[in-house]
């Protein structure tokens, strides 16, 4: 009577309960580690260019306002409102550092950490293993 251990499988090979079963599963889970490190590096990514978007856009009112601040317009405005010039200028300046200051801290709120799905996986990998250790299957 043939080994069932020994049986071709439909891929073409043997079938084995030897260490290429062993190293097989470990590449099957290092493989679809990796795939899930890519998805999750893809949303980091995103992610932290949406974060670099808002600190360039605060950038860009913080330098708005400075210019605001020594821009010819600021007469004009003064005589609108009925203000001595440096208050509208002071007004108006005031204003873009606000609107910068409310997307830096938008910016740099509490985010949520990166990859957490791959962390998980990792924990439950790391816990197999120390059950696999803990409780060694014999091959007989």
């Amino acid at each position: 009577m043939p080994d069932p251990s020994s049986q071709p499988t439909p891929e073409g090979r043997e079938a084995s309960h030897g260490p290429s079963t062993w190293i097989e599963a470990l590449l099957a889970i290092a493989s679809s580690r990796a795939e899930l490190i890519r998805l999750e590096a893809k949303d980091a990514a995103r992610k932290g260019s949406n974060k670099a978007a808002r600190v360039i856009a605060a950038i860009l009112c913080i330098t708005f306002g400075w210019s605001l601040l020594l821009a010819g317009g600021i007469g004009a405005l003064s005589i609108l409102a009925g203000w001595p010039w440096f208050w509208t200028a002071l007004a108006i300046g005031a204003i873009h550092i606000i609107v910068a200051a409310i997307l830096l801290r938008k910016s740099s709120g509490a985010t949520t950490p990166f990859f957490p799905v791959t962390r998980a996986e990792f924990q439950r990998d790391r816990e197999w293993i120390e059950n696999l250790q803990k409780n060694p299957k014999s091959n007989a």
